[in-house]
């Protein structure tokens, strides 16, 4: 695989992480866009839609579609592929195989024939492009690679909402830590029966109430699927944004390298992290409060030594200029 082609493909990976947090498979050099389509239909219905897959090896290629529905896996957003003759899966029509020439990007259509007794709500399923044909049964070989995209789909209807947020604290529910980041999350429960991406903020505020971050509660956009609980991770540390793991706490360290972590990454004091996030068509909201508090130990002793240090050394010179005026003044 040539540049070019790897970087487009962690592209490709991190757009469909940010919002699910899918693991999408390689199949040689052959990316697909988008990584996600969103559909929504009504009952008996027959909605159409499409992506493209590109080609950039060398030579022809022959790939074979597969349907998955997937279903979350823990509380990381991970999906949980399965096959089956039910679900959005078995909604789905296209083209048993696509042939690619060397270069080419082709589009490949799709259509959903939505059931008249369909439930209103969310389905979700993805459209893989394999390597290897399927089995007689319709089920993906375990032989082979694949890249696909993911179909989000919305059966309209009076569709029901409902959410809560289960849990809002630290990492082991810490509440004394010696500098940042410190590592915040929340879990958000989604009872409703179609896909939520909470929106909001975490708001960090000092001891005098005066706000010192403000930090995007779903960085990444993620969705929680029905009848699913998705834990967030937040950080709140210095710069912007990320939904990278900084570096480790300074209680790691040794003693001079950790009072050097503290002034990179300097906080002191007592602060409320206030977690405002709203969710669904009608942005209902849910907040939550937790209070930390942040002493950098090692820095404060170097410092409270150089004070006195320095008052010492004051107080000396003080001392001496003053018996040099008494000298002079009796001569």
């Amino acid at each position: 695989m040539n540049k070019h082609s790897f970087r487009r493909l962690l592209l490709g990976v991190l757009v469909g992480g940010l919002t699910l947090a899918v693991p999408l498979f390689q199949a040689q050099a052959m990316t697909v866009s988008p990584v996600r389509v969103e559909l929504a239909g009504d009952p008996g219905k027959s909605v159409g839609g499409f992506f493209k897959v590109i080609n950039e090896e060398q030579e022809a290629k022959t790939l074979y579609t597969v349907f998955e529905n997937f279903e979350p896996m823990g509380e990381t957003g991970s999906p949980s592929f399965k096959t089956g003759n039910e679900g959005l899966a078995s909604w789905i029509t296209a083209p048993k195989e696509v042939t690619i020439a060397p270069g080419e990007t082709k589009t490949v259509d799709f259509a959903v024939n939505i059931p008249a007794d369909a439930e209103p709500g969310g389905y979700f399923a993805a459209i893989f492009l394999a390597t290897t044909p399927p089995d007689i049964s319709g089920n993906q070989l375990s032989i082979g690679a694949r890249v696909g995209t993911l179909l989000l789909f919305r059966v309209n209807g009076d569709i029901k909402e409902g959410g809560a947020l289960l849990e809002f604290k630290t990492k082991d529910n810490n509440s004394w830590y010696n500098s940042l980041p410190v590592n915040f999350y929340y879990r958000f429960q989604n009872s409703g029966a179609d896909r939520v991406m909470p929106k909001g903020s975490l708001n960090i505020k000092n001891i005098f109430g005066m706000s010192t971050k403000v930090i995007n509660a779903n960085l990444g956009q993620g969705n929680v699927l029905p009848r699913s609980i998705r834990r967030f991770e937040l950080w709140w540390q210095k710069g912007t944004d990320s939904t990278i793991v900084p570096e480790l706490q300074s209680n790691k360290l040794g003693f001079f390298e950790a009072a050097k972590y503290q002034w990179n990454n300097f906080a002191f004091g007592r602060y409320r992290a206030d977690l405002d996030i709203s969710y669904g068509t009608k942005s209902e909201k849910v907040v939550s409060s937790f209070v930390v508090w942040v002493f950098p130990w090692q820095l404060l002793l170097i410092e409270l030594v150089g004070l006195i240090i320095v008052l010492v050394v004051l107080g000396f010179i003080i001392k001496r200029y003053n018996k040099w005026i008494i000298r002079r003044a009796r001569s």
